[in-house]
C-alpha cells in the first residue's frame, strides 16, 4: 500500500489522539470525572446508544467523563510509530488501527464538547449544525435501508470546486436516493457554506445533514452506521468484527473527500475504511486499488479537472457516478422524463406558502386520486391526457381542484390490488423536486414549488412519473398504464362521487376480510438480514410488526416478485383454533427460521408468540402485578411500569427471539379483533405510551365499544402520570380496570 497514506494517517491519528487526551485531562480537572456526557441533536433528541462508536466497537458505556479514560488508553495502544522511509507496507493493518484510534479520539472530542455546551455547533449567522442523529431518525432511515428506498449514504468532507458543483453533487446524490452527510472545511470554507449561499435546504427532510465544521464531526456518520448494526443487525455491543462486516456488506456508504486532504482527514479516511467504506477524492492522492477491507477499491483519486466532461457540472455528475460504482451501490430509482430532479430524497419536502406556485386540494379544496383496473383492450399504454388548464396558466398561489385518474391493465392484475397500487401514488409523486404530496383518496393535498413550475413542470409530468414508476415497480402485474388529469372544476366535481362510491366499496371489502376467510397467510422475511431467525406471519387481521405491510400488500408483493420476501403460507391442518396454531404455519416458520422456531401461534402472547425483529413499531409485555399488558411505542424514550425503556425491551426480545409474555407488533394491531384474544384482548391493556394513546384515540375508542367496555380508554394508564408498578396499581383500582378481575394472565 502507499507509504504516504500510512504515514499521513498514522501522523494524523497521533495528533488527534494527543489532542483528545489533552482535552479529556483538562475536562476531568475542571468538570470532574462524574460529569454526565451524552450526544444530542439540535432538537434536543439524544441516543440511547451512549457514544455509539465507542459503545459498538469497544462495548463501553460512556455516561460520564471518567468513562473516557480507558477509551483513550485503548486508542493510544493502537498507535504505531511512523513507518521508516525505506519500508514498503504490504498491508493496511497499522493504518487501520490508526483509523480506529482516530474514531475513538473524534468521539471523545465531540462528547467533551457536549459537556461544555459547545455542541451542536452554531455558526455566527445563526445557522445550527445537526450534530448526531437521533434514534427516531436512525430507525426511520434504517427501515428505508431495509426496503431499498435508500441505498446508502455519502459522507462528504470539505468543499467543492464551486457552489454550482456543490449543488450538482448533492442533487445527483439525492436523485440516486443517497443520504448525504456534510462535515469539515477547507481553509475555513465548507460545502455547508456553499449550499447555504445557493439557498439549498438542509436537514432530515432533504437527506442532506450538516454535522459540523470540524473533521471530528465525521464521527456522527460512523455513529449512524454503528447504530444500524446494533439496531437492525442484532450485533452485541463490543462485537467489533461483526459490526464492521455488517457495514461492509449491508450499509452501502462511501467518503467523498473534496479539496486538500490533510493528515487528520487521512486518519479519518482510515477509520472509515475499517467499516468497509471506500474513499474517493477529487484531488491527486495515492490510490489503494486492491480489494480486501472494502468490497472494491479502498482509495480512488479522481482529480476533478481531469474528469472527462463538457463542463464542471458534467464532471460532478461523473464523480458521483464513480463513487456509486466503487461502493457497488445498485440504484433502483428510474429516470423519469421531467424537468426537475427526481428521487426518494425529495420525499417529505415541504413547499411553504411563500414558495407556492399552485395548490391542489388541502383545506377547503378538492383533490382526489383514483386507480382503476380495466381490461387490456380498454387501456392505451402511455396515454396521458389533461382535461382543463395547465399549471402555468393559473395565478401564483392559486388553489385549484384536481383529479388524478389512473387506469391500469395487466394479465395478473386483480381488483384487490387497486388500493395497493393507488397508495403508491403518494411515494411516486413525492419523488419530484418541488412537489409535495400528502394524503390519499379524496383527502389528497398537493403543493408545487414556484421553482418547479419555472423549470417547466406541468400536469403532464405527473402522468410521466406515474407511468414510469408503475411500470418500473409493478411491471409483474401491470402491462398498461393510462393517466387522465382533470383540472376542470366541473369534471372534478362530477367524478369525485364516483370515486367515493368505489372507496366505500373497498372499505367494505377490506373490513369483511378476516383470518377465517382465507386459507393462506403471508410471510415477510425482509428483516432477516438483521434478525436471521425472524419470520413475520401476516394475516388479514394483523399487520406485520413494522406496521408497513398488510395481508393484501403481501399478496400483491408476491404477485410482483414471486421469489421475494413475501411468500404464501398455507395454514394447513388446524392444531388449535383458539391459539391460532396451524400445521402449515409451524412448518413454514421452522423451515425459514434456520430450524430455530418450532411452534408459532397467531393469537397468543404467552404461548409461542411471533418472533420480534428490530423494526417493530411497538413492544408489548405483561405486567404480572396488574394482571395485564403494557405497550410501549418506539418513539417513547421514557420509563415504563416494567422497569425497562423501549430500548431495553428491544434488547430482550429483538433479533428474532421468541419470548413468551413479550412481543413486537405494529400500531394498528392494537384495535384489531384479533389482538391477543387468548389473553382477553384489549381488556388486558393496562398501560400504553402517551403518544400512542393520543395518536390512536379514535380507533381505540371504537375497539373498546366493540368489546363492550366503552370507558376502557380512560381506564388505561399512560406515561404522562404513571411510570412504575407502584403508581399503576392504585390508578387501575381507582378506575376499576377490568383486568384486575380477569383470570390470571400467568
Amino acid at each position: 500500500m502507499s507509504k504516504f497514506i500510512a504515514t499521513s494517517a498514522i501522523r494524523g491519528a497521533q495528533g488527534i489522539v494527543a489532542e483528545a487526551d489533552e482535552l479529556l485531562q483538562d475536562a476531568l480537572q475542571k468538570l470532574g470525572p462524574d460529569t454526565p456526557i451524552a450526544f444530542k441533536d439540535k432538537a434536543g433528541a439524544g441516543t440511547t446508544f451512549y457514544l455509539p462508536v465507542i459503545y459498538g466497537l469497544m462495548g463501553n458505556k460512556v455516561e460520564k467523563l471518567g468513562d473516557l479514560v480507558p477509551v483513550m488508553e485503548h486508542a493510544r495502544s493502537l498507535l504505531q510509530p511512523l513507518p521508516r522511509e525505506d519500508l514498503w507496507l504490504p498491508y493496511l493493518g497499522e493504518t487501520l488501527d490508526a483509523g480506529a484510534a482516530t474514531l475513538f479520539a473524534f468521539e471523545t472530542i465531540e462528547g467533551i464538547r457536549f459537556t461544555k455546551g459547545e455542541q451542536p455547533e452554531k455558526r455566527k449567522d445563526g445557522f445550527e449544525f445537526n450534530g448526531p442523529i437521533s434514534d427516531v431518525q436512525a430507525r426511520s432511515w434504517g427501515i428505508q435501508l431495509v426496503d431499498g428506498r435508500m441505498p446508502g449514504f455519502a459522507a462528504i468532507v470539505g468543499a467543492a470546486k464551486s457552489n454550482e458543483v456543490a449543488v450538482k453533487i448533492v442533487r445527483e446524490l439525492q436523485s440516486k436516493g443517497q443520504l448525504t452527510f456534510l462535515c469539515a472545511d477547507n481553509n475555513g470554507r465548507s460545502m455547508v457554506d456553499q449550499l447555504l449561499e445557493e439557498n439549498v435546504d438542509m436537514g432530515y427532510d432533504t437527506y442532506i445533514v450538516p454535522f459540523g465544521s470540524d473533521t471530528t464531526s465525521a464521527i456522527y456518520a460512523l455513529g449512524f452506521a454503528t447504530v444500524a448494526a446494533l439496531s437492525f443487525g442484532g450485533v452485541a455491543p463490543g462485537d467489533f468484527r461483526r459490526i464492521l462486516l455488517y457495514n461492509k456488506f449491508r450499509c452501502f456508504a462511501f467518503v467523498l473527500a473534496l479539496g486538500p486532504v490533510d493528515d487528520i482527514k487521512y486518519a479519518a479516511a482510515a477509520g472509515a475504511i475499517n467499516y468497509g467504506f471506500p474513499v474517493i477524492a477529487d484531488t491527486v492522492i495515492p490510490n489503494i486499488l486492491p480489494t480486501g477491507i472494502t468490497r472494491y477499491e479502498h482509495v480512488v483519486s479522481m482529480p476533478f479537472d481531469d474528469i472527462p466532461g463538457k463542463d464542471d457540472l458534467e464532471r460532478a455528475e461523473r464523480l458521483v457516478q464513480r463513487c456509486v460504482e466503487v461502493r457497488g451501490i445498485k440504484i433502483k430509482v428510474a429516470k423519469v422524463p421531467i424537468p426537475v430532479a427526481y428521487g426518494p430524497a425529495f420525499e417529505g419536502e415541504v413547499v411553504r406558502r411563500a414558495d407556492l406556485a399552485i395548490e391542489f386540494g388541502g383545506k377547503g379544496g378538492m383533490c382526489f386520486e383514483w386507480l382503476r383496473m380495466k381490461d387490456l383492450d380498454d387501456v392505451e399504454d402511455g396515454k396521458i391526457e389533461i382535461v382543463g388548464p395547465d399549471m402555468d396558466t393559473f395565478e401564483e398561489g392559486s388553489k385549484v381542484p384536481m383529479a388524478i385518474v389512473v387506469d391500469v391493465a395487466g394479465r395478473k392484475m386483480q381488483k384487490d390490488f387497486e388500493p395497493v397500487l393507488e397508495r403508491q401514488i403518494h411515494h411516486m409523486l413525492n419523488g419530484a423536486e418541488g412537489f409535495s404530496h400528502q394524503g390519499q383518496r379524496d383527502i389528497t393535498w398537493i403543493r408545487v414549488h414556484k421553482n418547479a413550475v419555472a423549470k417547466g413542470l406541468t400536469l403532464r409530468h405527473i402522468g410521466d412519473i406515474l407511468h414510469t414508476c408503475l411500470h418500473n415497480d409493478f411491471g409483474a402485474i401491470v402491462d398498461k398504464v393510462q393517466i387522465t388529469l382533470y383540472s376542470d372544476p366541473g369534471k372534478v366535481a362530477e367524478l369525485i362521487d364516483q370515486a367515493r362510491a368505489v372507496y366505500k366499496e373497498r372499505n367494505a371489502r377490506m373490513a369483511g376480510l378476516t383470518d377465517e376467510a382465507v386459507d393462506t397467510y403471508y410471510s415477510c422475511t425482509l428483516c432477516q438480514s438483521f434478525a436471521p431467525n425472524h419470520v413475520c406471519v401476516i394475516n388479514p387481521e394483523r399487520v406485520g410488526l413494522c406496521g408497513a405491510y398488510g395481508w393484501l400488500d403481501c399478496r400483491a408483493s408476491f404477485e410482483i416478485n414471486p421469489n421475494g420476501p413475501n411468500q404464501p403460507v398455507l395454514k394447513g391442518r388446524v392444531i388449535d383454533e383458539v391459539l391460532g396454531e396451524w400445521e402449515g404455519v409451524n412448518q413454514f416458520v421452522l423451515e425459514h427460521s434456520n430450524k430455530v422456531i418450532e411452534r408459532f401461534t397467531v393469537y397468543s402472547l404467552m404461548d409461542a408468540p411471533m418472533t420480534t425483529c428490530g423494526c417493530c413499531e411497538c413492544v408489548m409485555a405483561i405486567i404480572p402485578e396488574a394482571n395485564g399488558v403494557m405497550i410501549v411505542s418506539r418513539d417513547d424514550y421514557g420509563m415504563t411500569p416494567s422497569g425497562m425503556t423501549f430500548t431495553t425491551l428491544m434488547a430482550t426480545v429483538g433479533g428474532g427471539l421468541q419470548t413468551p409474555g413479550m412481543m413486537g407488533h405494529g400500531k394498528i394491531y392494537i384495535p384489531s379483533k384479533k389482538f391477543i384474544p387468548v389473553e382477553g384482548g384489549i381488556k388486558r391493556l393496562v398501560w400504553m405510551s402517551q403518544n400512542l394513546k393520543e395518536e390512536m384515540a379514535e380507533e381505540l375508542k371504537e375497539a373498546c365499544e366493540r368489546e363492550g367496555v366503552p370507558d376502557l380508554l380512560d381506564q388505561i394508564a399512560d406515561g404522562s402520570a404513571v411510570t412504575t408498578v407502584e403508581e399503576l396499581l392504585p390508578f387501575l383500582e381507582e378506575k376499576g380496570h377490568p383486568a384486575l378481575t380477569m383470570d390470571p394472565i400467568i
